[in-house]
């Protein structure tokens, strides 16, 4: 696609950087629709656009992480075992990458269901599939990704949250003990054990954004529309509660945080100083305009660009006015086709016998 082409790895300055900066692509919400609620001609559709974006995506940017930040399914919470395999395999094939290439997804509601919708099944089953767990930080080149499981953040102790919560605090306490160079005594003795991460702030990546009270200070092209900015956001539905973004903020210190679910832009900074960007669907069912974010990590620095897909409704154009065009033209061949053969009709009457 002409739109993709234009793309481009937003660049560091050399002084600031010892190596090669990481490039990695993020994508939210993809929706790929299920048996109960998604039409078979929709499927085709969005479906189709969005493994030919994909596809362009890596074969002009070749980017080397590749992010989505949830909600891979529509229906995963409602899924049978074997509709649950038909869309695994339909996301295999749309999402396809090179070997070389590393694919992780993050949980979304939609993926294993609200907080009292969700399983020790679905979440097990959602985990198996993709290699992923609700709590973990995945380093890479120096970089730290803390890759968390919203829907565990309710706050209510439930088993699942209980377990999740535990885990991001022993993530948290072995990530301060690798970055602070300076320990007390009592802080050596309890780093002793801990996993050792690159001694350098995290990205925080999730499916939910951090509290914030609406859209309203949003802006850009795909921004949420006007009529919905100023809509009061519930907790722990549209976003995390203010005690769990607080926890997070206080556990890992994030240096920038991105998030999905709204499938609007927005960008925000918490406590002055953490900026969370939330990155829109990637699927034209939720947006017209679906567009995914280029980021180029350093260990101390960082870079974000934009790249939008072509909107829908230009494709769509598109689509009708070629068809209008190729009808146009069977048109006039079938005429001068016909006024050929009336012609030859003609010349005959009038041969000499």
């Amino acid at each position: 696609m002409s739109a993709i082409m234009q793309c481009s790895w937003p660049e560091m300055k050399n002084d600031k950087i010892s190596q090669s900066p990481l490039r990695t692509l993020f994508l939210s919400d993809t929706h790929l629709l299920g048996a109960i609620k998604g039409h078979w001609f929709d499927k085709l559709r969005r479906e189709w656009q969005m493994e030919r974006a994909f596809q362009t995506a890596l074969w002009v940017l070749k980017p080397e992480i590749i992010f989505i930040l949830g909600d891979i399914f529509d229906e995963g919470k409602w899924s049978s075992t074997k509709d649950w395999e038909d869309d695994v395999r339909r996301f295999k094939q749309i999402f396809r990458h090179p070997s070389d290439t590393e694919l992780i997804v993050i949980i979304g509601n939609h993926d294993i269901g609200f907080h009292h919708e969700m399983t020790w099944h679905k979440l097990q089953r959602f985990e198996q599939v993709f290699n992923v767990t609700s709590a973990r930080i995945l380093s890479r080149r120096g970089v730290n990704f803390v890759l968390v499981n919203s829907m565990a953040l309710h706050g209510d102790h439930c088993p699942i949250c209980r377990s999740v919560e535990n885990e991001l605090h022993r993530l948290s306490t072995a990530l301060n003990c690798s970055i602070q160079e300076h320990q007390s005594e009592g802080m050596k003795r309890r780093c002793q054990e801990t996993q050792t991460f690159p001694a350098t702030l995290p990205i925080i990546l999730q499916h939910y954004p951090l509290y914030r009270e609406s859209d309203a200070g949003c802006t850009g092209l795909d921004a949420a529309p006007l009529e919905e900015r100023h809509q009061l956001f519930q907790e722990r539905y549209d976003v995390l509660s203010q005690e769990a973004s607080q926890r997070l903020l206080w556990w890992f210190q994030p240096r920038l945080i991105l998030s999905g679910h709204t499938h609007s832009a927005c960008e925000v900074v918490h406590e002055d100083k953490v900026p969370e960007i939330s990155v829109p669907s990637f699927s034209w069912r939720n947006r017209n305009n679906p567009s995914f974010i280029l980021g180029t990590f350093s260990t101390t620095d960082h870079r974000l660009s934009k790249c939008f897909l072509p909107e829908e409704s230009s494709v769509i154009a598109l689509y009708c006015g070629s068809a209008m065009a190729l009808l146009l033209l069977a048109l006039g061949h079938f005429h001068l086709f016909r006024g050929a053969l009336n012609f030859s009709s003609l010349i005959d009457k009038h041969k000499p016998l």
